[in-house]
């Protein structure tokens, strides 16, 4: 027999009720908006459902639906539509409804993108841009997306890992022929799946130089529990050489790494309200590697890949996540922790590229004297110089306001940073145009007396 959302709801309250009275229904923060105050915030997490939102804590026993928050909805309302996505660094569109058909325009074309301050990457892109723009729908819409070839050379669109008719799959030969330079193809299917999802050409070496489009399906009625931010962020590495700007699509080695284009520390942070829930869709557009992603002060619990939503019993929870070449993992879980949390995948080479100058640029300095290094010396090696213009790009940026000074001296390669902020902080940061001084969201240290011995 099928059950409904709202009998799944009713079965989850009696039963922890009857074995823990540590939760009744549905927290009444899922009724809340986004103008939750601190106040507020603080009664309603006295009075939830035994998860607390505004501090770390592991929450009611395992396999309950509050262990580590695992159904611990989000301040928004039940039954409300899926709240749009945030691509840090991208354009998001939900294109245009045109007699029932939702439209988007993708212009295939050669780009420009600054991946760090003063370094340009030469590629190939949508819209003016690599990766993106993000493209996001709802399931069961029709979708038709005019493709147009401005590159200088044939191409094709595939939408991958969609269940589509066979002549709209996008590859050359066996589907289509290619799309010639200025010619236009026009790409229409039903969405019946709901999931991270990304388009690309079939043409291998334009994939490597940055051809990727993120596509997004929300499911017509969010999930529950529902979440408060969704946020996409795609993984790309390149090998760029010296004194070029054109990436190598031949190489099998790589020296930049990019979360939605720009490297650690230019990827801007990803901002959320205390005690929120959020959804991180990582997809993985790399060549070679997988990218094992790892965010500090949280836990979460994995509940979707490439081929949409998993099942409430099959969610696993951790603090990293494997994401594989070509896949898609949705992570979610409550902001409870505040403070600035980095974000980043977790092998290490992938932590430092072009930030770090044995590394970065392939280039060595010279050490005047030889005879004091010490075998294997040095491993910190040293961050990349930046002008005073280059630190301005960093921190002028208002997602970065009142952060510690000097925070992007630990922030390289493929990272980012997660800000959680008390609403009063968030609104000043993302509202307002008010100075904010360093050290407003991470203090300089620890409380005093924490050190003495």
């Amino acid at each position: 027999m099928m059950t409904t959302p709202h009998d799944r709801r009713n079965f989850l309250a009696q039963g922890a009720a009857a074995t823990a009275g540590l939760f009744a229904t549905r927290s009444v923060l899922s009724q809340q908006n986004d103008s939750f105050s601190t106040t507020e915030q603080q009664n309603a997490d006295q009075n939830n459902d035994g998860y607390p939102r505004l501090h770390p804590g592991l929450g009611g026993p395992i396999g309950s639906a509050t262990d580590r928050g695992k159904l611990v909805p989000g301040l928004g309302k039940t039954g409300a539509p899926p709240v749009g996505i945030t691509a840090p660094d991208l354009k998001t569109t939900s294109g245009k409804v045109i007699d029932g058909v939702r439209e988007f325009h993708l212009h295939a074309m050669p780009v420009r993108r600054e991946v760090l301050p003063g370094i340009w990457m030469d590629a190939y892109g949508y819209n003016g841009e690599f990766p993106g723009p993000a493209l996001e729908m709802y399931q069961g819409e029709r979708v038709r997306i005019v493709f147009k070839n401005d590159l200088p050379e044939a191409t094709t669109l595939h939408s991958h890992g969609l269940e589509l008719p066979i002549y709209m799959d996008g590859i050359p030969a066996v589907t289509q022929p290619l799309v010639k330079p200025g010619q236009t193809f026009v790409y229409e299917y039903d969405v019946h799946q709901e999931g991270s999802y990304f388009l690309h050409p079939h043409v291998a070496m334009q994939e490597a130089i940055g051809m990727v489009v993120p596509f997004i399906i929300h499911p017509k009625v969010a999930y529950e529990p529902v979440v408060d931010r969704d946020f996409v962020l795609m993984t790309q590495q390149f090998s760029m050489m010296p004194n070029a700007s054109i990436p190598n699509t031949t190489s099998m080695d790589w020296n930049f790494l990019t979360i939605n284009g720009r490297c650690g520390p230019y990827t801007t942070p990803l901002v959320c309200k205390l005690g929120e829930r959020i959804r991180i869709r990582f997809l993985n557009f790399s060549t070679l590697h997988q990218h094992p992603m790892h965010l500090h002060g949280h836990t979460f619990w994995v509940t979707g890949t490439e081929g949409g939503r998993i099942p409430e019993s099959a969610w696993i929870p951790g603090n990293t996540v494997i994401v594989g070449v070509a896949q898609a993992r949705d992570v979610e879980f409550i902001a409870n922790n505040p403070g600035d949390w980095v974000l980043h995948c977790h092998m290490f080479h992938h932590m430092m590229n072009h930030m770090v100058t044995q590394v970065g640029p392939i280039v060595r300095e010279k050490w005047n004297d030889a005879e004091e290094i010490v075998p294997g010396f040095p491993q910190m090696m040293s961050s990349a110089k930046l002008t005073k213009q280059d630190i301005h790009k960093l921190t002028s940026r208002r997602e970065t306001q009142g952060m510690r000074e000097g925070w992007y001296h630990g922030v390289h390669g493929l990272f980012t940073v997660m800000r959680v902020l008390p609403p009063d902080l968030y609104d000043k940061v993302m509202h307002t145009n008010e100075p904010i001084p360093p050290f407003s969201s991470t203090p300089k240290g620890p409380p005093p007396g924490s050190q003495s011995l």
